[in-house]
């Protein structure tokens, strides 16, 4: 499959009426063990989940050249389409974007980290014309910190207000979709699908987080899970090891991968 075809399917898995469920990986073999489970028809990075693996705190402190060749590699191991987390864009979104497209990656999350509207919709307009001058139907999944960053005070109504309009702003750039991160209920996913459109948003998986079925009801185009798939298997990992230790043996059923 070529990268346009692969590039095509990202999309229509974002635009088709089955919400899209990624469940983020971080190295080869996570993509891999993720890849072969029923119902995976992309892989998504996590940009937090790489960076711990390679020693950096979140964040942009990671070397773009590392990230990108891990994202690459990811790609380079499956047929699936791989959308990959690029934080803000390592000081030049336009480059990165069409660095990753080199290395086979057909889709990215960027995120605003709440700079102003117009150096914000600038880099979208950068991420969908480096896409385009690649020939590659590039899916954006342009992340809006509105929530995240919101100060304590800040009247929840002006935090779903700006969320609103930031993500209005990024689809009339380009972006296929909004990604809104946050510990969002369900009126205001319903206020968010209301205003931006049905398909058009993303959202982050947490424990106690909507679950997916009301999600995909609601007109969510996409669930991921970030960080938390990295956790979750590290805390496995952990009480594995606690066991072993303690003088356990390995269970019978243990899966290669």
């Amino acid at each position: 499959m070529s990268i346009q075809d692969r590039a095509s399917e990202l999309l229509r898995l974002h635009t088709d009426p089955e919400l899209l469920v990624l469940v983020n990986v971080w190295d080869v073999v996570s993509a891999r063990a993720v890849a072969d489970q029923p119902g995976c028809h992309a892989l998504a990075t996590a940009s937090h989940s790489i960076a711990a693996s390679n020693g950096y705190p979140d964040g942009e402190n990671i070397p773009p050249d590392l990230m990108l060749d891990a994202v690459g590699r990811i790609a380079a191991a499956t047929d699936l389409p791989v959308t990959a987390d690029l934080e803000a864009g390592y000081g030049d979104p336009g480059e990165t974007i069409r660095r990753a497209i080199g290395a086979g990656v057909v889709g990215a999350n960027i995120e605003d980290q709440m700079r102003p509207l117009a150096d914000a919709v600038a880099v979208v307009e950068a991420v969908v014309g480096a896409g385009a001058a690649e020939g590659v139907p590039f899916v954006l999944n342009a992340r809006t910190d509105a929530f995240l960053k919101a100060a304590d005070e800040t009247p929840y109504e002006e935090v779903v207000a700006e969320a609103i309009a930031r993500g209005q702003a990024y689809l009339d750039a380009g972006a296929t979709c909004v990604f809104v991160p946050g510990h969002l209920d369900e009126p205001t996913v319903i206020e968010l699908v209301d205003a931006l459109g049905e398909r058009r948003i993303s959202t982050i998986g947490y424990p106690g987080s909507l679950p997916a079925e009301m999600l995909a009801r609601l007109g969510v185009a996409r669930l991921s899970y970030g960080p938390w798939s990295q956790r979750l298997a590290l805390h496995a990992l952990a009480d594995s090891a606690a066991d072993l230790l303690a003088g356990g043996a390995l269970p019978e059923d243990v899966r290669e991968f």
